[in-house]
């Protein structure tokens, strides 16, 4: 279990009320940056202070009984693609191992297992990433981008990649990670909270299947085996230590 919070009045406080109240930065936060004035810019949008009011109490009881602590929030996200939902890990700066906070269900899914490597293809890609965007007009309610392509993507020297994956509302996908309006408004305000704590980079992780060997065995013939393997090592990290293995410079291959 997470490391319980010292200050039981944590665990009272609705969490937004929380962020508003704190007046400096938290250990690890951005240098020079008041945490609540990333909240600030967000809540100018009425779909942010919407997702708030109706959706903020089940994140903050969600964050309350995980033991987390919102001025210290640090998240990533996972997709197995045959489990067919968003995993959202989280733990407290400093706290130790990520845990596992919540899974959303895909509401759609597009393309088949591999890579996404070029433009209109339906893919959701494969891979190591980050959330680059904070979108509170998308066309699918709240979205959160994906910084693809990346380095290794554009490595590969594919002359149109494409672009504009979202972790995103609604229930349609042509190569995005569809979770829903409930299920956004919940992982958007995560984020937000996240980014407001003074996160910088939040991972998102993206496999095809649980990467074993047992579950390569079975697609032994895939044009996509080797690029597979370049992601095993950080697939067996995380799974091992809970924690994303950004130092080793994983790339696909």
């Amino acid at each position: 279990m997470l490391r319980r919070l010292s200050c039981c009045v944590l665990l009272v406080l609705p969490v937004f009320q929380l962020l508003a109240q704190s007046c400096t930065p938290p250990a690890g936060g951005l240098p020079g940056a008041n945490p609540a004035d990333f909240w600030r810019q967000q809540r100018q949008f009425p779909r942010v202070r919407a997702a708030e009011a109706a959706t903020g109490p089940a994140v903050a009881n969600l964050l309350r009984t995980h033991y987390l602590d919102p001025r210290r929030l640090e998240i990533m996200f996972r997709l197995v693609k045959t489990r067919v939902e968003l995993e959202v890990w989280a733990r407290n700066q400093g706290g130790g191992p990520f845990e596992l906070l919540h899974a959303y269900p895909l509401a759609a899914t597009s393309g088949s297992l591999g890579p996404k490597r070029r433009a209109g293809d339906y893919q959701v890609p494969e891979g190591f990433y980050e959330i680059d965007r904070f979108n509170p007009k998308s066309n699918y309610h709240l979205s959160l981008g994906l910084n693809y392509p990346n380095a290794a993507d554009l490595a590969l020297g594919k002359p149109n990649p494409g672009g504009d994956i979202f972790i995103h509302g609604g229930e349609a996908s042509i190569g995005c990670m569809p979770i829903t309006d409930a299920g956004i408004e919940e992982v958007y305000l995560l984020a937000v909270t996240a980014r407001a704590a003074g996160q910088a980079v939040i991972p998102v992780h993206i496999f095809p299947f649980p990467l074993t060997e047992v579950e390569l065995a079975k697609h032994a013939t895939s044009p996509h085996l080797a690029f597979w393997r370049g992601l095993m090592p950080g697939y067996a990290y995380f799974e091992k230590h809970h924690e994303p293995a950004e130092l080793l410079q994983l790339a696909a291959k």
